[in-house]
């Protein structure tokens, strides 16, 4: 049987902090990711947001999904600071989460503190250079 690659959608199953982020990725519970991560109560999951600049709900639906086990929602924007798009803060907010937009850096060390609280905390990673 011939071997080859297999490409998988990409997911820790379960809660870890972050142990660095930067190059383009995170590493979590001794693995590296390269991209974008979404923290959510049922794991760590690789994210393509379709436009990092400019959010949609549908960017959002795997953590909307999982809204019963998050009250806080940490959106790391990459390097800058940028609101969320009125349509995105809606659909998030219809469900409870609240939404904190900061930059990647800023979401990182946050997620970690209310992680280590055992806080209801989920996070959206932009990763960064």
């Amino acid at each position: 049987m011939g071997g080859g690659i297999i490409i998988r959608e990409a997911h820790f199953p379960g809660r870890a902090p972050i142990d660095a982020y930067g190059n383009g990725g995170f590493r979590f519970a001794d693995m590296s990711h390269r991209g974008s991560i979404l923290c959510l109560p049922s794991g760590i999951h690789g994210w393509e947001p379709q436009n990092p600049a400019a959010f949609t709900a549908e960017d959002f639906a795997a953590a909307i999904a999982e809204a019963e086990g998050i009250d806080i929602l940490l959106v790391g924007c990459g390097t800058d600071l940028r609101p969320l798009p009125a349509g995105v803060r809606a659909a998030l907010g219809a469900t409870g989460i609240r939404a904190e937009p900061m930059s990647t850096g800023a979401a990182v060390r946050t997620y970690n503190v209310l992680l280590a609280e055992d806080r209801l905390v989920a996070a959206a990673l932009v990763a960064v250079e």
